[in-house]
């Protein structure tokens, strides 16, 4: 009996912490839902012929800015894609994102800004799920159009893999990253599901099922936009 005790006491030593990151991260998808709902259920904001064109959408809520006018800001966040070979299917359990870089439009001071990121294309989703991409550089990235067709911005939509978008004191607006980065959180995925996935595996593969906590994401968007509506992907 005295052997046993102090192993218990260990293993919950070392059991707390992940408890507390797989909380964190639970919460974490939970605000994505939230976010990504209270931004599409408003018309004049992300247009509804974009979101139907998009492979993949990457959520960030809350990113803070680390110092006033310059400096670094980081952001964490979740990315979910459609499903299949050709990205018709419903939408994907998520794989956990981060944002890095330095000043990207966000007000001076503790303000949170939430993003969310549409990628356009088959290229942009595996670059991302593969490695650390600079927006810009590595992927053609542009502030998103705004209204309730994408009519006006055809030439954007299509030069671009990824569309950006920023929310901050309840204003909404399209905005550039360029110069940022995105890069799959390989630890807090291996906080949320318990060990280590590849996250191309998550979002291609299936190998996981929808957490609980990002059931609210997923299921809204397999309603919002059940349907892959960009050209040679219509079903």
């Amino acid at each position: 009996m005295k052997k046993i005790f102090p192993i218990l006491l260990a293993y919950s030593l070392i059991a707390l912490p992940l408890q507390a990151d797989d909380k964190k991260e639970k919460e974490r998808l939970e605000n994505c839902g939230m976010v990504v709902q209270e931004i599409m259920d408003i018309p004049d904001n992300i247009p509804q012929d974009l979101i139907d064109k998009a492979d993949c959408i990457i959520v960030y809520p809350s990113v803070m800015k680390a110092a006033f006018g310059i400096g670094g800001s980081y952001g964490r966040g979740a990315m979910t894609c459609r499903t299949g070979e050709n990205f018709t299917g419903p939408w994907s359990a998520p794989t956990m994102m981060a944002l890095e870089g330095g000043s990207f439009g966000l007000q001076i001071g503790a303000q949170a800004t939430d993003f969310v990121l549409l990628v356009m294309n088959e290229r942009g989703a595996k670059s991302i799920l593969s490695s650390k991409v600079k927006l810009g550089a590595d992927a053609s990235a542009a502030a998103g159009p705004k209204g309730r067709n994408a009519e006006a911005s055809t030439d954007v939509t299509l030069r671009a893999e990824i569309l950006s978008y920023s929310r901050a004191r309840g204003l909404f607006a399209g905005i550039s990253l360029a110069g940022s980065t995105v890069r799959p959180d390989n630890s807090a995925n291996d906080s949320l599901y318990g060990k280590r996935i590849d996250p191309g595996d998550i979002i291609f593969k299936g190998v996981v099922p929808v957490p609980p906590s990002a059931q609210k994401m997923v299921s809204y968007l397999n309603q919002k936009s059940p349907k892959n509506r960009s050209s040679g992907k219509e079903i």
